[in-house]
Formats: structure tokens, sequence, C-alpha cells
């Protein structure tokens, strides 16, 4: 499955040919540098290792900095692997831009870490309606989550009860959002819908099959 990582740019609306207003988010994707090709023989699964985000290299762990000598690429900070490349036209170094794997019409799933909401209870975690009457004072109930379990049997609280907890902060993947524009010049890729993340947040941007 090819992709390009991007940075999260921000939201706008389009119009489509029947004046509907069709929201959408401004995706910065690449330039991207090709910094491994992994093969069967070699490492046993075909994919093509991406870098993208300019970093200083003094900041840059000795690790990498040997594995980007090797590829001759310059300082990247995010490398991520996609497979569905053709190996023979992506060579290690070579540079790959958004126009090169997107088009405007193609569906595509975002992955990105979901914007982190702290601690937080069950009504806004896990939409719940609350519970408790709203005068006589019991207003102190009205966002509670209620009985989590009965005393006399089981007399303890299931596994994966809903409760309050710790909300957002996590890989999230949202799938066959549209890409309604290309824009080569700034490497920039609108899709319909919303993406996960935070602005100037980290994206793999995959390419679904046509099928």
């Amino acid at each position: 499955m090819a992709g390009l990582l991007g940075k999260k740019i921000g939201m706008t609306e389009l119009y489509s040919e029947l004046g509907e207003a069709l929201s959408c988010t401004v995706v910065e994707v690449g330039p991207c540098y090709v910094t491994q090709v992994k093969t069967v023989e070699k490492d046993g699964y075909d994919a093509v290792q991406i870098g993208y985000g300019e970093a200083k290299e003094k900041r840059l762990p000795k690790s990498l900095k040997g594995h980007l000598g090797k590829s001759k690429v310059k300082a990247v900070r995010h490398l991520r692997e996609f497979r569905g490349f053709d190996q023979k036209e992506f060579a290690v170094g070579s540079e790959v831009r958004v126009d090169t794997v997107f088009a405007v019409g193609d569906r595509v799933k975002v992955t990105g870490i979901s914007i982190g909401r702290g601690f937080q209870g069950v009504v806004k975690r896990h939409h719940f309606s609350g519970v408790g009457m709203t005068s006589h004072g019991q207003s102190d109930r009205v966002r509670a989550p209620g009985s989590i379990g009965s005393s006399s049997f089981p007399s303890r609280v299931f596994k994966g009860m809903r409760m309050a907890g710790r909300m957002g902060g996590i890989r999230v993947t949202v799938q066959n959002l549209k890409v309604l524009r290309v824009i080569p010049d700034s490497n920039l890729l609108i899709i319909e819908g919303s993406v996960p993340g935070h602005v100037n947040g980290i994206l793999e941007i995959k390419k679904l099959s046509d099928h």
C-alpha cells in the first residue's frame, strides 16, 4: 500500500460542482525521501522506507545519522515504511513528491495521533447522558457514571468497564477519504472530511487500492 508522510495544516471548505459545501483538511505531503528499500530476499518482505521532515543533523542520534549517511539523504525527523511501491522506480535517495503517488479522486486512509484531552469523565469520554436529579441538592451526581457493578454478584468490577480516565493521544486511522485537490507546487493534498491529530501533527497517508 503506497503512501507518504505529511503534516496537518488545518481545515477549510470547498464547493462541489453541485454547489455543496464540503469540509476538508489541508495536508502538506512531502517532499519525502527514500531512505531504504527492503526486499523479500534480504529482509523477508517488500517495503520502501520513507523519510520526512527537516531536522538538524546535530540533533539526530548516531544510529540514525549512520543510516541516513548510507542512503545519502539529508537529515530527516520521521521514518515510516510503506508497501506497494514499485521498487525499481523508487531508488534509495530519490525524492517522492505528492503528485507522484496521489491524484484527484483517489481514496486514502489517514493515520495520526489523536488530540490529547487529558483526564476526562464518562460524559465527555464515553458520551454518557449522566444520572441523578438536577435539583433538590443532587447536582453533584449529574455527570456521575452510576452503578459499576453489584455487591452480591459478581462482587467485582468487570474488565473493560467504561469509566473516567485518560482520553485521546492514541493512534487513530480514518479510512476511505477522498482526495479533492492535489497542489504539487506547494506539496499540498486536500482531503475530504477530517483527519486525526492536531495542527502540525504528523500523518501517514496511504492510497487504497482501486478494487
